[in-house]
Protein backbone atom coordinates (compact mmCIF):
# COMPACT_ATOMS: atom_id res chain seq x y z
CA UNK A 1 0.00 0.00 0.00
CA UNK A 2 1.38 3.39 -0.96
CA UNK A 3 0.69 6.42 1.16
CA UNK A 4 1.44 10.07 0.64
CA UNK A 5 2.53 13.03 2.68
CA UNK A 6 1.68 16.62 1.89
CA UNK A 7 4.51 18.44 0.19
CA UNK A 8 6.32 20.77 2.56
CA UNK A 9 5.83 24.43 1.68
CA UNK A 10 8.80 25.74 -0.27
CA UNK A 11 8.79 29.52 -0.53
CA UNK A 12 10.77 30.93 -3.48
CA UNK A 13 14.48 31.25 -2.74
CA UNK A 14 16.50 34.27 -3.70
CA UNK A 15 19.47 33.88 -6.03
CA UNK A 16 21.81 34.47 -3.09
CA UNK A 17 20.13 31.79 -1.00
CA UNK A 18 20.37 29.33 -3.89
CA UNK A 19 24.10 30.02 -4.12
CA UNK A 20 24.46 29.23 -0.42
CA UNK A 21 22.64 25.93 -0.94
CA UNK A 22 24.92 25.15 -3.87
CA UNK A 23 28.00 26.04 -1.80
CA UNK A 24 26.90 23.73 1.02
CA UNK A 25 26.34 20.82 -1.38
CA UNK A 26 29.70 21.53 -3.00
CA UNK A 27 31.38 21.34 0.42
CA UNK A 28 30.08 17.78 0.79
CA UNK A 29 31.30 16.67 -2.63
CA UNK A 30 34.61 18.41 -1.92
CA UNK A 31 35.07 16.36 1.25
CA UNK A 32 34.02 13.02 -0.21
CA UNK A 33 35.98 13.40 -3.46
CA UNK A 34 39.09 14.76 -1.77
CA UNK A 35 39.01 11.69 0.46
CA UNK A 36 39.31 9.45 -2.62
CA UNK A 37 42.35 11.20 -4.08
CA UNK A 38 43.99 11.59 -0.68
CA UNK A 39 43.67 7.86 -0.02
CA UNK A 40 45.13 6.99 -3.42
CA UNK A 41 48.23 9.10 -2.76
CA UNK A 42 48.64 7.53 0.69
CA UNK A 43 48.39 3.89 -0.50
CA UNK A 44 52.16 3.25 -0.62
CA UNK A 45 52.54 4.57 2.94
CA UNK A 46 49.63 2.42 4.14
CA UNK A 47 51.18 -0.62 2.48
CA UNK A 48 54.53 -0.03 4.17
CA UNK A 49 53.05 0.40 7.66
CA UNK A 50 50.75 -2.63 7.52
CA UNK A 51 52.75 -4.79 5.09
CA UNK A 52 49.65 -4.92 2.90
CA UNK A 53 49.38 -6.66 -0.46
CA UNK A 54 48.09 -5.03 -3.65
CA UNK A 55 44.80 -6.91 -3.13
CA UNK A 56 44.50 -5.38 0.37
CA UNK A 57 45.10 -1.94 -1.12
CA UNK A 58 42.38 -2.64 -3.66
CA UNK A 59 40.01 -3.41 -0.80
CA UNK A 60 40.95 -0.14 0.91
CA UNK A 61 39.43 1.59 -2.12
CA UNK A 62 36.77 -0.91 -3.16
CA UNK A 63 35.30 -1.60 0.29
CA UNK A 64 34.31 2.05 0.22
CA UNK A 65 32.96 2.14 -3.32
CA UNK A 66 31.07 -1.16 -3.05
CA UNK A 67 29.23 -0.02 0.08
CA UNK A 68 28.47 3.36 -1.46
CA UNK A 69 27.19 1.71 -4.64
CA UNK A 70 25.07 -0.74 -2.64
CA UNK A 71 23.24 1.91 -0.61
CA UNK A 72 23.06 4.94 -2.91
CA UNK A 73 19.62 4.14 -4.25
CA UNK A 74 18.30 3.47 -0.76
CA UNK A 75 19.82 6.78 0.35
CA UNK A 76 18.16 8.64 -2.52
CA UNK A 77 14.72 7.21 -1.74
CA UNK A 78 15.28 7.70 2.01
CA UNK A 79 15.97 11.37 1.38
CA UNK A 80 12.77 11.59 -0.65
CA UNK A 81 10.89 9.95 2.23
CA UNK A 82 12.45 11.22 5.47
CA UNK A 83 13.61 14.60 4.23
CA UNK A 84 16.62 15.45 2.12
CA UNK A 85 18.17 17.92 4.54
CA UNK A 86 17.88 15.48 7.45
CA UNK A 87 19.35 12.60 5.44
CA UNK A 88 22.17 14.86 4.25
CA UNK A 89 23.08 15.77 7.84
CA UNK A 90 23.07 12.12 8.96
CA UNK A 91 25.36 11.28 6.06
CA UNK A 92 27.78 14.05 7.00
CA UNK A 93 27.84 12.81 10.61
CA UNK A 94 28.54 9.19 9.66
CA UNK A 95 31.23 10.20 7.20
CA UNK A 96 32.96 12.30 9.84
CA UNK A 97 32.81 9.51 12.43
CA UNK A 98 34.14 6.97 9.93
CA UNK A 99 36.99 9.31 9.03
CA UNK A 100 37.97 9.70 12.68
CA UNK A 101 37.99 5.93 13.17
CA UNK A 102 40.06 5.42 10.01
CA UNK A 103 42.71 7.71 11.46
CA UNK A 104 42.93 5.38 14.50
CA UNK A 105 42.90 2.05 12.60
CA UNK A 106 45.36 -0.47 14.13
CA UNK A 107 45.44 -2.81 11.09
CA UNK A 108 44.59 -3.00 7.41
CA UNK A 109 41.50 -5.07 8.24
CA UNK A 110 40.15 -2.45 10.64
CA UNK A 111 40.97 0.31 8.16
CA UNK A 112 38.85 -1.46 5.54
CA UNK A 113 36.02 -1.88 8.07
CA UNK A 114 36.07 1.81 9.04
CA UNK A 115 36.15 2.77 5.36
CA UNK A 116 32.85 0.91 5.06
CA UNK A 117 31.37 3.08 7.83
CA UNK A 118 32.64 6.14 5.96
CA UNK A 119 30.91 4.78 2.88
CA UNK A 120 27.53 4.52 4.62
CA UNK A 121 27.74 8.24 5.24
CA UNK A 122 29.10 8.95 1.77
CA UNK A 123 26.16 7.09 0.22
CA UNK A 124 23.81 9.67 1.74
CA UNK A 125 25.66 12.68 0.36
CA UNK A 126 26.01 12.80 -3.43
CA UNK A 127 22.55 11.58 -4.52
CA UNK A 128 20.81 13.57 -1.81
CA UNK A 129 22.86 16.67 -2.64
CA UNK A 130 21.91 16.26 -6.29
CA UNK A 131 18.25 15.83 -5.32
CA UNK A 132 18.46 19.02 -3.24
CA UNK A 133 19.92 20.91 -6.21
CA UNK A 134 17.31 19.57 -8.62
CA UNK A 135 14.54 20.81 -6.33
CA UNK A 136 16.18 24.19 -5.67
CA UNK A 137 17.29 24.93 -9.27
CA UNK A 138 14.07 24.18 -11.14
CA UNK A 139 14.91 25.87 -14.45
CA UNK A 140 16.66 23.48 -16.86
CA UNK A 141 19.46 25.86 -17.89
CA UNK A 142 19.94 27.12 -14.34
CA UNK A 143 20.12 23.52 -13.18
CA UNK A 144 22.73 22.60 -15.81
CA UNK A 145 24.90 25.53 -14.71
CA UNK A 146 24.53 24.51 -11.05
CA UNK A 147 25.51 20.94 -11.91
CA UNK A 148 28.52 22.37 -13.75
CA UNK A 149 29.60 24.24 -10.61
CA UNK A 150 28.97 21.13 -8.52
CA UNK A 151 31.15 19.11 -10.91
CA UNK A 152 33.82 21.82 -10.78
CA UNK A 153 33.91 21.29 -7.01
CA UNK A 154 34.62 17.67 -7.85
CA UNK A 155 37.59 18.81 -9.94
CA UNK A 156 38.77 21.19 -7.21
CA UNK A 157 38.71 18.30 -4.76
CA UNK A 158 40.84 16.29 -7.16
CA UNK A 159 43.29 19.17 -7.33
CA UNK A 160 43.45 19.63 -3.57
CA UNK A 161 43.44 15.93 -2.69
CA UNK A 162 46.82 14.84 -4.08
CA UNK A 163 48.66 17.93 -2.83
CA UNK A 164 47.02 18.06 0.59
CA UNK A 165 47.28 14.28 0.92
CA UNK A 166 50.93 14.28 -0.09
CA UNK A 167 51.79 17.11 2.31
CA UNK A 168 49.91 15.49 5.21
CA UNK A 169 51.36 12.05 4.52
CA UNK A 170 54.92 13.37 4.43
CA UNK A 171 54.63 15.70 7.43
CA UNK A 172 52.19 13.97 9.80
CA UNK A 173 51.73 10.49 8.36
CA UNK A 174 48.93 8.88 6.37
CA UNK A 175 46.50 8.94 9.30
CA UNK A 176 46.27 12.72 9.00
CA UNK A 177 44.53 12.38 5.63
CA UNK A 178 41.37 11.35 7.47
CA UNK A 179 41.50 14.05 10.14
CA UNK A 180 40.83 16.79 7.59
CA UNK A 181 37.31 15.46 6.98
CA UNK A 182 36.18 16.13 10.56
CA UNK A 183 36.20 19.97 10.53
CA UNK A 184 34.89 20.10 6.95
CA UNK A 185 32.02 17.77 7.86
CA UNK A 186 31.15 19.73 11.01
CA UNK A 187 31.03 22.99 9.06
CA UNK A 188 28.82 21.43 6.38
CA UNK A 189 26.39 20.11 9.02
CA UNK A 190 25.94 23.60 10.46
CA UNK A 191 25.59 25.18 7.00
CA UNK A 192 22.98 22.59 6.03
CA UNK A 193 20.89 23.39 9.09
CA UNK A 194 21.11 27.11 8.35
CA UNK A 195 20.66 27.35 4.57
CA UNK A 196 19.28 24.15 3.01
CA UNK A 197 15.46 23.97 2.85
CA UNK A 198 13.85 20.68 3.79
CA UNK A 199 12.10 18.86 0.97
CA UNK A 200 10.44 15.50 0.41
CA UNK A 201 8.79 13.69 -2.45
CA UNK A 202 5.00 13.82 -2.40
CA UNK A 203 4.98 10.06 -2.97
CA UNK A 204 6.72 8.07 -0.26
CA UNK A 205 8.36 4.86 -1.41
CA UNK A 206 8.41 1.71 0.70
CA UNK A 207 11.68 0.17 1.87
CA UNK A 208 12.55 -2.64 -0.55
CA UNK A 209 14.42 -5.13 1.66
CA UNK A 210 14.67 -7.85 -0.99
CA UNK A 211 15.99 -5.51 -3.66
CA UNK A 212 18.49 -3.94 -1.27
CA UNK A 213 19.83 -7.34 -0.19
CA UNK A 214 20.22 -8.52 -3.79
CA UNK A 215 22.11 -5.34 -4.75
CA UNK A 216 24.59 -5.88 -1.89
CA UNK A 217 25.09 -9.56 -2.75
CA UNK A 218 25.55 -8.89 -6.49
CA UNK A 219 28.07 -6.06 -6.12
CA UNK A 220 30.10 -7.52 -3.25
CA UNK A 221 30.42 -11.00 -4.77
CA UNK A 222 31.40 -9.62 -8.18
CA UNK A 223 34.02 -7.28 -6.70
CA UNK A 224 35.43 -9.94 -4.38
CA UNK A 225 35.74 -12.36 -7.28
CA UNK A 226 37.56 -9.85 -9.51
CA UNK A 227 39.99 -8.77 -6.78
CA UNK A 228 40.78 -12.25 -5.47
CA UNK A 229 40.77 -13.99 -8.88
CA UNK A 230 44.48 -13.48 -9.67
CA UNK A 231 45.58 -14.83 -6.30
CA UNK A 232 43.17 -17.77 -5.96
CA UNK A 233 42.96 -18.65 -9.65
CA UNK A 234 40.22 -17.60 -12.05
CA UNK A 235 39.04 -21.19 -12.49
CA UNK A 236 39.04 -22.05 -8.78
CA UNK A 237 35.67 -23.21 -7.39
CA UNK A 238 35.51 -20.29 -4.96
CA UNK A 239 35.95 -17.62 -7.63
CA UNK A 240 33.59 -19.30 -10.09
CA UNK A 241 31.08 -19.62 -7.26
CA UNK A 242 31.31 -15.89 -6.52
CA UNK A 243 30.64 -15.00 -10.15
CA UNK A 244 27.70 -17.44 -10.18
CA UNK A 245 26.28 -15.80 -7.05
CA UNK A 246 26.68 -12.35 -8.64
CA UNK A 247 24.85 -13.51 -11.79
CA UNK A 248 22.07 -15.17 -9.78
CA UNK A 249 21.62 -12.10 -7.57
CA UNK A 250 21.42 -9.86 -10.64
CA UNK A 251 18.82 -12.11 -12.26
CA UNK A 252 16.87 -12.24 -9.02
CA UNK A 253 17.01 -8.45 -8.71
CA UNK A 254 15.50 -8.02 -12.17
CA UNK A 255 12.75 -10.54 -11.40
CA UNK A 256 11.91 -9.10 -7.96
CA UNK A 257 12.01 -5.43 -8.96
CA UNK A 258 9.79 -6.01 -11.97
CA UNK A 259 6.96 -7.21 -9.69
CA UNK A 260 7.18 -4.64 -6.88
CA UNK A 261 4.89 -1.64 -6.63
CA UNK A 262 7.62 0.50 -5.05
CA UNK A 263 10.90 -1.04 -6.29
CA UNK A 264 14.33 0.05 -5.16
CA UNK A 265 15.19 0.30 -8.85
CA UNK A 266 12.34 1.27 -11.14
CA UNK A 267 13.16 -0.85 -14.19
CA UNK A 268 10.87 1.31 -16.34
CA UNK A 269 13.52 4.04 -16.22
CA UNK A 270 15.80 1.82 -18.29
CA UNK A 271 13.32 1.81 -21.17
CA UNK A 272 14.62 5.32 -21.79
CA UNK A 273 17.66 5.04 -24.05
CA UNK A 274 19.05 8.30 -22.67
CA UNK A 275 18.75 7.13 -19.07
CA UNK A 276 20.23 3.70 -19.86
CA UNK A 277 23.05 5.39 -21.75
CA UNK A 278 23.76 7.63 -18.76
CA UNK A 279 24.31 4.55 -16.57
CA UNK A 280 26.58 2.96 -19.19
CA UNK A 281 28.57 6.16 -19.57
CA UNK A 282 28.98 6.41 -15.80
CA UNK A 283 30.32 2.86 -15.51
CA UNK A 284 32.78 3.35 -18.39
CA UNK A 285 34.02 6.79 -17.33
CA UNK A 286 34.43 6.05 -13.64
CA UNK A 287 35.99 2.62 -14.13
CA UNK A 288 38.63 4.23 -16.33
CA UNK A 289 39.16 7.14 -13.95
CA UNK A 290 39.41 5.04 -10.77
CA UNK A 291 41.90 2.65 -12.40
CA UNK A 292 43.85 5.69 -13.61
CA UNK A 293 44.13 7.12 -10.07
CA UNK A 294 44.91 3.78 -8.41
CA UNK A 295 47.64 2.67 -10.80
CA UNK A 296 49.30 6.04 -11.25
CA UNK A 297 49.57 6.61 -7.49
CA UNK A 298 51.49 3.35 -7.18
CA UNK A 299 53.53 3.98 -10.35
CA UNK A 300 54.67 7.47 -9.37
CA UNK A 301 55.83 6.45 -5.90
CA UNK A 302 56.91 2.83 -6.28
CA UNK A 303 58.36 2.90 -9.82
CA UNK A 304 59.57 6.48 -10.19
CA UNK A 305 60.45 6.78 -6.51
CA UNK A 306 58.66 10.09 -5.95
CA UNK A 307 57.67 11.30 -2.50
CA UNK A 308 53.95 11.48 -1.73
CA UNK A 309 53.84 15.26 -2.18
CA UNK A 310 55.69 15.12 -5.50
CA UNK A 311 53.36 12.37 -6.70
CA UNK A 312 50.40 14.55 -5.75
CA UNK A 313 51.83 17.47 -7.70
CA UNK A 314 52.24 15.24 -10.75
CA UNK A 315 48.50 14.50 -10.62
CA UNK A 316 47.62 18.19 -10.68
CA UNK A 317 47.25 18.41 -14.51
CA UNK A 318 44.45 15.85 -14.28
CA UNK A 319 42.68 17.66 -11.47
CA UNK A 320 43.04 21.11 -13.01
CA UNK A 321 41.73 19.84 -16.33
CA UNK A 322 38.69 18.30 -14.63
CA UNK A 323 37.98 21.51 -12.72
CA UNK A 324 38.38 23.67 -15.83
CA UNK A 325 36.39 21.49 -18.22
CA UNK A 326 33.41 20.65 -15.99
CA UNK A 327 31.91 24.18 -16.18
CA UNK A 328 32.54 24.25 -19.95
CA UNK A 329 30.66 20.98 -20.22
CA UNK A 330 27.86 22.43 -18.08
CA UNK A 331 27.47 25.33 -20.48
CA UNK A 332 27.40 23.00 -23.48
CA UNK A 333 24.79 20.79 -21.83
CA UNK A 334 22.74 23.85 -20.86
CA UNK A 335 22.71 24.91 -24.52
CA UNK A 336 21.50 21.47 -25.63
CA UNK A 337 24.91 20.30 -26.90
CA UNK A 338 25.38 17.16 -24.83
CA UNK A 339 26.45 15.23 -27.92
CA UNK A 340 29.38 17.61 -28.44
CA UNK A 341 30.38 17.38 -24.76
CA UNK A 342 30.39 13.58 -24.92
CA UNK A 343 32.31 13.57 -28.21
CA UNK A 344 35.03 15.75 -26.68
CA UNK A 345 35.07 13.51 -23.60
CA UNK A 346 35.47 10.33 -25.61
CA UNK A 347 38.26 11.69 -27.81
CA UNK A 348 40.20 13.21 -24.89
CA UNK A 349 39.96 10.14 -22.66
CA UNK A 350 41.04 7.92 -25.55
CA UNK A 351 44.05 10.10 -26.39
CA UNK A 352 45.06 10.40 -22.73
CA UNK A 353 44.95 6.63 -22.27
CA UNK A 354 46.84 5.99 -25.53
CA UNK A 355 49.60 8.28 -24.26
CA UNK A 356 50.24 5.81 -21.42
CA UNK A 357 50.19 2.56 -23.42
CA UNK A 358 54.01 2.52 -23.58
CA UNK A 359 54.53 3.64 -19.98
CA UNK A 360 57.97 2.88 -18.54
CA UNK A 361 60.06 3.89 -15.54
CA UNK A 362 61.86 6.45 -17.68
CA UNK A 363 58.87 7.93 -19.52
CA UNK A 364 59.40 11.64 -20.16
CA UNK A 365 57.78 13.71 -17.40
CA UNK A 366 56.31 16.30 -19.84
CA UNK A 367 54.74 13.45 -21.87
CA UNK A 368 53.39 11.90 -18.68
CA UNK A 369 51.89 15.15 -17.40
CA UNK A 370 50.44 15.95 -20.82
CA UNK A 371 48.70 12.57 -20.94
CA UNK A 372 47.36 13.15 -17.45
CA UNK A 373 45.96 16.54 -18.45
CA UNK A 374 44.29 15.30 -21.64
CA UNK A 375 42.70 12.39 -19.80
CA UNK A 376 41.46 14.73 -17.07
CA UNK A 377 39.91 17.03 -19.65
CA UNK A 378 37.92 14.13 -21.06
CA UNK A 379 36.68 13.14 -17.65
CA UNK A 380 35.70 16.73 -16.90
CA UNK A 381 33.52 16.86 -19.99
CA UNK A 382 31.75 13.55 -19.39
CA UNK A 383 30.63 13.93 -15.78
CA UNK A 384 28.14 16.80 -16.17
CA UNK A 385 26.58 15.14 -19.20
CA UNK A 386 26.03 11.94 -17.23
CA UNK A 387 24.28 13.70 -14.37
CA UNK A 388 22.08 15.94 -16.47
CA UNK A 389 21.04 13.12 -18.78
CA UNK A 390 20.11 10.89 -15.84
CA UNK A 391 17.87 13.40 -14.04
CA UNK A 392 16.55 15.44 -16.95
CA UNK A 393 13.63 13.37 -18.30
CA UNK A 394 12.35 12.36 -14.89
CA UNK A 395 9.75 14.12 -12.70
CA UNK A 396 11.35 16.07 -9.86
CA UNK A 397 9.53 13.87 -7.34
CA UNK A 398 11.67 10.99 -8.61
CA UNK A 399 14.90 13.00 -8.49
CA UNK A 400 16.32 11.08 -5.54
CA UNK A 401 15.82 7.72 -7.24
CA UNK A 402 17.12 8.86 -10.63
CA UNK A 403 20.17 10.55 -9.11
CA UNK A 404 20.72 7.48 -6.94
CA UNK A 405 20.83 5.17 -9.98
CA UNK A 406 23.27 7.49 -11.78
CA UNK A 407 25.49 7.77 -8.71
CA UNK A 408 25.33 4.01 -8.18
CA UNK A 409 26.55 3.51 -11.73
CA UNK A 410 29.50 5.78 -10.97
CA UNK A 411 30.42 3.80 -7.87
CA UNK A 412 29.99 0.46 -9.64
CA UNK A 413 32.36 1.75 -12.29
CA UNK A 414 34.82 2.96 -9.65
CA UNK A 415 34.77 -0.44 -7.93
CA UNK A 416 35.24 -2.33 -11.19
CA UNK A 417 38.01 0.00 -12.34
CA UNK A 418 40.16 -0.63 -9.27
CA UNK A 419 39.27 -4.32 -9.16
CA UNK A 420 39.88 -5.02 -12.85
CA UNK A 421 42.90 -2.71 -13.19
CA UNK A 422 44.59 -4.12 -10.10
CA UNK A 423 43.80 -7.68 -11.13
CA UNK A 424 45.20 -7.25 -14.65
CA UNK A 425 48.41 -5.78 -13.26
CA UNK A 426 48.62 -8.42 -10.53
CA UNK A 427 48.17 -11.27 -13.03
CA UNK A 428 50.83 -9.81 -15.36
CA UNK A 429 53.28 -9.39 -12.48
CA UNK A 430 52.78 -12.98 -11.31
CA UNK A 431 53.20 -14.37 -14.84
CA UNK A 432 56.50 -12.57 -15.45
CA UNK A 433 59.90 -13.85 -14.37
CA UNK A 434 61.07 -10.22 -14.14
CA UNK A 435 58.06 -8.27 -12.86
CA UNK A 436 57.78 -4.74 -14.24
CA UNK A 437 54.90 -2.72 -12.83
CA UNK A 438 54.95 -0.10 -15.58
CA UNK A 439 54.86 -2.72 -18.35
CA UNK A 440 52.14 -4.64 -16.52
CA UNK A 441 49.83 -1.60 -16.76
CA UNK A 442 49.93 -1.43 -20.58
CA UNK A 443 46.91 -3.69 -21.04
CA UNK A 444 44.92 -1.48 -18.66
CA UNK A 445 45.67 1.68 -20.68
CA UNK A 446 44.54 -0.03 -23.88
CA UNK A 447 41.34 -1.07 -22.13
CA UNK A 448 40.84 2.52 -20.95
CA UNK A 449 41.30 3.77 -24.52
CA UNK A 450 38.51 1.39 -25.56
CA UNK A 451 36.34 2.89 -22.81
CA UNK A 452 36.98 6.34 -24.30
CA UNK A 453 35.90 5.20 -27.77
CA UNK A 454 32.79 3.60 -26.28
CA UNK A 455 31.88 6.85 -24.52
CA UNK A 456 31.94 8.70 -27.85
CA UNK A 457 29.81 6.05 -29.58
CA UNK A 458 27.24 5.82 -26.79
CA UNK A 459 27.13 9.61 -26.53
CA UNK A 460 26.20 9.85 -30.21
CA UNK A 461 23.53 7.14 -29.97
CA UNK A 462 22.00 8.49 -26.75
CA UNK A 463 21.31 11.91 -28.29
CA UNK A 464 19.63 10.58 -31.43
CA UNK A 465 15.99 11.23 -32.24
CA UNK A 466 15.11 7.63 -31.42
CA UNK A 467 16.72 7.85 -27.97
CA UNK A 468 14.95 11.10 -27.15
CA UNK A 469 11.61 9.60 -28.20
CA UNK A 470 12.10 6.69 -25.77
CA UNK A 471 12.85 9.20 -23.00
CA UNK A 472 9.61 11.07 -23.67
CA UNK A 473 7.61 7.84 -23.57
CA UNK A 474 9.15 6.81 -20.25
CA UNK A 475 8.54 10.25 -18.73
CA UNK A 476 4.82 9.80 -19.38
CA UNK A 477 4.90 6.13 -18.42
CA UNK A 478 6.11 6.88 -14.89
CA UNK A 479 2.84 7.55 -13.11
CA UNK A 480 3.44 10.65 -10.97
CA UNK A 481 0.66 13.18 -10.55
CA UNK A 482 3.12 15.63 -8.97
CA UNK A 483 5.34 15.75 -12.04
CA UNK A 484 5.37 19.29 -13.33
CA UNK A 485 4.88 20.28 -16.94
CA UNK A 486 8.45 21.46 -17.36
CA UNK A 487 9.89 18.11 -16.35
CA UNK A 488 9.26 16.31 -19.64
CA UNK A 489 10.59 18.93 -22.07
CA UNK A 490 13.96 18.80 -20.31
CA UNK A 491 14.83 15.70 -22.30
CA UNK A 492 15.13 17.28 -25.75
CA UNK A 493 17.37 19.98 -24.27
CA UNK A 494 20.19 17.46 -23.84
CA UNK A 495 20.42 16.72 -27.56
CA UNK A 496 23.62 17.69 -29.30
Amino acid sequence: MRYTEPRLPTPPLSAGHKRLVLTTCCAAVLMVTMDVTIVNVALPSIRREFGASVAALQWTIDAYTVVVASFLMLAGSTGDRAGRRRTFQVGLSLFGLGSLLCSLAPSIVSLVAFRMLQALGGAMLNPVAMSILVNVFTDAKERARAIGVWSAAFGLALALGPVVGGALTESLGWRAIFWINVPIGATAILATARFVPESRAAKVRRFDAAGQALVVVALSSLTFGVIEGPRRGWSSPGILGLFAVAAAATSGLIAVEGRRRDPLIDLRFFRSATFSSATQLAVLAFSAFSAFLFLNSLYLQDVRGLAALDAGLCMLPTAIAVAACAPLSGRLVGRGKTRLALAIAGVAMTLGALGLTQLAAGTSLPWLLGSYGVFGAGFGFVNVAITNTAVSGMPRAQAGVAAGVASTSRQVGASLGVAVGGSIVGSAMRASTRPDFAAATHAVWWLMALCGVSIGVIGFASTSGWALATARRVAYLVDDPDAQADDVPHVPSVAG
